[in-house]
């Protein structure tokens, strides 16, 4: 999608609400949204703005795990197993 072809003014948005949020579900677009010609919003359709949203909880995540590689905050994933197989056993044995 070209950027230009995604900026609008407000007033373009108070006259065209219903038609630009079926184009915006339709294609999947982003729209930016200015006032006193400079950007203040983004518009998108719900499914792009949670398939974002996914995206950055997996980058954080990411981020934590190299952050703990770092600073050697690590697991053999022997230890892994060893500490679920213990949590399993405990928790079969409290539902007893």
């Amino acid at each position: 999608m070209r950027l230009s072809s995604a900026v609008k003014p407000i007033s373009y948005l108070k006259a065209h609400a219903s038609e630009l949020i079926r184009d915006i579900t339709a294609n999947r677009q982003t729209l930016i949204i200015t006032h006193n010609g400079e950007a203040k919003v983004v518009v998108q359709d719900i499914h792009s703005y949670e398939r974002l949203q996914e995206t950055l909880a997996l980058l954080k995540i990411l981020t934590h795990s190299t952050q703990n590689m770092k600073h050697g905050k690590v697991k053999t994933m022997d230890d892994v197993f060893t500490s679920v197989e213990k949590r399993i056993r405990a928790f079969k044995n409290e539902k007893i």
